[in-house]
C-alpha cells in the first residue's frame, strides 16, 4: 500500500508533496499542492489558490495553476498540459477522459489512458485518492469526501479502469493525499450511522467524546463553538469524532495486497 505524500520538493517556491510508490513510474507526473508559492493576494498573500473564488480572480487562479503544473513537471516548452477537473458534487460518478471535454465535467473521479493529459481533483477537507496502473498506464484522480467514500467513490473508479482499460487490480498503487484530521473534524450520529450501514468495521473509524472530557483540551477547535459568552460551561454533549481520516482509512481497508513488483 503506497503512503500519501511522502516527499516534499520545492520548485519555483511551491512545494510539492509526492508519494514515494508514485515517484517510481518514470512515465506518470504528479502532486499534492500545498497553500505555499502562489500569487493570491487573498487568503494571506503569495497563496497557491488553484479554485476560483469570490476572493480571487480567475486569472490569477490559472497563473497558479499553471506554476504548479511546471513544478510537478507537467509541462513543455510552450505551455502547460491540459489541465482537467470537475465540478465536484460528492458523488461517484465517474468520467473517462480522453482529451480536453467538450464542455464541463460533473463528478467527483476521473481516469485516462491518454498521455500528456493531467487530472486534478480540489479537495479542502476532503481526501485526494490517485492511482496509477503501473502495465497499462493509465490513472485516475479521485474525491473522496465521507459522502464520497459511503458512495463507494474509489471502488467505484478502481472498477472503470478495469473496464475501460483492463486493469487488474494487483497492477495498481495508489496514494493517499492530505485531508482534514481528527484535530478539526466532528460528525453527527448521521454520517456515523451511514457507515456502520455500509462497513462492517465502522466502529473503528469514530471516537465518542464528551464536551467535558480533557480531549477538550487537546483539540480545541471541535469546542471552539461550544460556550456562549456570559453563560458558562456548555452542557454535558456528545461529540463524535473521526479517529482517523474517513476516506483514507476506508479506502486502506478496501485495498488489495499489493503484488510484488
Amino acid at each position: 500500500m503506497s503512503s500519501a505524500a511522502t516527499r516534499t520538493r520545492g520548485r519555483a517556491e511551491i512545494q510539492v508533496l509526492q508519494s514515494d510508490q508514485l515517484r517510481d513510474l518514470a512515465w506518470l507526473v504528479h502532486g499534492f499542492s500545498t497553500r505555499v508559492g502562489g500569487f493570491s493576494k487573498a487568503y494571506g498573500g503569495q497563496a497557491l489558490n488553484l479554485s476560483p473564488t469570490e476572493e480571487d480572480s480567475k486569472a490569477v487562479v490559472e497563473r497558479n495553476r499553471a506554476a504548479f503544473l511546471k513544478a510537478i513537471g507537467a509541462c513543455d516548452e510552450r505551455a502547460p498540459w491540459p489541465l482537467i477537473s470537475a465540478r465536484q458534487v460528492h458523488s461517484a460518478a465517474i468520467h473517462r477522459v480522453d482529451g480536453v471535454p467538450p464542455r464541463p465535467l460533473v463528478g467527483d473521479g476521473l481516469i485516462t489512458a491518454t498521455p500528456g493529459l493531467v487530472l486534478a481533483v480540489k479537495t479542502a477537507d476532503c481526501i485526494p485518492v490517485l492511482i496509477a496502473d503501473r502495465k497499462r498506464r493509465a490513472v485516475g484522480a479521485f474525491h473522496a469526501g465521507w459522502h464520497g467514500t459511503v458512495a463507494r467513490v474509489v471502488e467505484k473508479g478502481v472498477g472503470e479502469m478495469r473496464r475501460q482499460f483492463g486493469s487488474d487490480p494487483t497492477d495498481l498503487v495508489a496514494a493517499i493525499g492530505p485531508g482534514v484530521h481528527r484535530c478539526c473534524y466532528a460528525v453527527g450520529d448521521e454520517v456515523r450511522d451511514k457507515f456502520a450501514s455500509q462497513f462492517a468495521y465502522a466502529s473503528e473509524l469514530f471516537e465518542e467524546v464528551f464536551s467535558s472530557d480533557p480531549v477538550r483540551e487537546r483539540y480545541p477547535l471541535l469546542f471552539l463553538n461550544q460556550r456562549a459568552p456570559g453563560h458558562g460551561e456548555p452542557p454535558r454533549q456528545r461529540i463524535s469524532i473521526s479517529s482517523r481520516p474517513i476516506a483514507a482509512s476506508l479506502w486502506m481497508r478496501a485495498w488489495p495486497p499489493r503484488a510484488s513488483r
